[in-house]
């Protein structure tokens, strides 16, 4: 080998040594600063939306206890300001195309109210009041019963055992219904299960409900049923708002969920008129 590829070999091996010496001293690119994501919960939805035109007055009024779930919170304040947009959106297309003039505006409010809270479940009662013309408004009644571990709704079902038989809970609501109908007024008839030729008792199953506090702090002490005009009665006798205590059903609930409930029902402050 001659002197000059001596050389040559020598200076491509110190090139190579420079060169793999400030590769190692050069830092590898980190990864790029994460970039918070804004979920519907982060933008903290508010408790209250209202919007009044000539045509629709709106309302939604959530309860403070809500704020404790925002996945929750976020889905039912982003699905009811919808809905009552839409709902203002229609009044104003039906009101215009009648004339409007002299005719009521419309009106929606949705409030939710707090049932009791236990350690695994939050349950909310939605009462919607709405008036759309006629001799006098609406009042319709729904519910949420919220797994706060699992963050879903559960479907009413899903608080008893597969396949259970329910007959126990539905004669206990109607026993209860009857109870409440003679309060406001003893001369107001009694309604039974099955009945199809006037009103009659709802099904458990079918009917709204929130859990019921308890007197056993942190447990539900029953359920809480609410129940519209038309269904047990005419317009005239109003809303109820019916408790059924644990002892009526335990043994009815979902093993996963049993343990939510042990006490007595504590009567709400005023009953639904």
């Amino acid at each position: 080998m001659t002197a000059r590829l001596l050389l040559t070999c020598a200076l491509v091996a110190t090139l190579a040594g420079c060169q793999r010496r400030e590769e190692a001293a050069e830092p590898a690119p980190g990864p790029a600063p994460a970039q918070p994501t804004v979920t519907p919960a982060d933008a903290a939805a508010p408790l209250n939306f209202d919007s009044k035109t000539q045509y629709a007055e709106v309302k939604l009024a959530l309860p403070e206890a809500i704020k404790t779930q925002p996945d929750l919170h976020a889905r039912l304040y982003a699905a009811d300001v919808r809905d009552l947009r839409q709902f203002a959106e229609g009044a104003q297309a039906d009101l215009s195309e009648f004339g409007g003039s002299g005719m009521p505006g419309y009106y929606r409010n949705i409030d939710w109210t707090s049932g009791a809270e236990t350690g695994k479940l939050l349950s909310l009662g939605r009462e919607v009041a709405e008036y759309t013309g006629g001799a006098h408004g609406n009042v319709a009644f729904s519910s949420v019963l919220w797994d706060k571990a699992l963050k879903r709704t559960l479907q009413p079902a899903q608080l008893f055992r597969p396949g259970a038989d329910l007959a126990a809970l539905d004669r206990a609501l109607c026993d209860a219904v009857n109870l409440a109908k003679k309060a406001k007024d003893p001369t107001i008839p009694p309604v039974r299960l099955g009945a199809t030729d006037t009103f009659g008792c709802p099904r458990a199953i079918e009917t709204p409900f929130v859990l019921a506090p308890s007197t056993t702090p942190g447990k539900a002490g029953g359920l809480t049923f609410l129940i519209a005009p038309y269904t047990v009665g005419p317009w005239a006798e109003g809303t109820y708002q019916v408790q059924v205590p644990q002892s009526a059903f335990r043994a009815l609930v979902a093993p996963a969920y049993v343990d939510e409930f042990a006490g007595q029902p504590v009567k709400p402050p005023a009953s639904a008129g």
